[in-house]
């Protein structure tokens, strides 16, 4: 069975969220909160959140073992650009300060049922 969380509107760029999504996606949920509690990036505290909230829906909701989970699939989406900023540039023109935010969503199976639906990491 596969359950999902996601995080929505993060303040984070989504192609720094995508490097760390990517790292994480078709390891054993032990690796990946491992690899996301040692990585110096600053969105890897939002995606170890988001793998937690996942585990937790799949003991709590389906009575699901979250010992024997893979993360099947992450990924980190664009999501609302906040509203504009200018800034002053050379020869009197504007430029643009773009805040961006991102969609992130972790989806967790059985060990089991994941190696059989067919779900692989994305190739580089």
């Amino acid at each position: 069975m596969q359950v999902r969380a996601m995080a929505r509107g993060v303040r984070m760029s989504p192609h720094k969220a995508q490097l760390v999504v990517e790292a994480i996606r078709g390891r054993s949920v032990q690796e990946a909160v491992a690899f996301l509690e040692t990585s110096p990036k600053a969105v890897s505290e939002v995606v170890l959140k988001v793998v937690k909230s996942a585990l937790a829906n799949a003991s709590n909701n389906f009575n699901l073992n979250p010992e024997r989970m893979v993360i099947v699939a992450a990924t980190a989406d664009k999501g609302s650009t906040l509203p504009r900023r200018m800034r002053p540039r050379a020869r009197g023109q504007a430029g643009v300060i773009e805040k961006k935010t991102t969609h992130i969503c972790v989806i967790v199976s059985n060990e089991h049922e994941a190696r059989l639906s067919g779900y692989r990491r994305r190739p580089a």
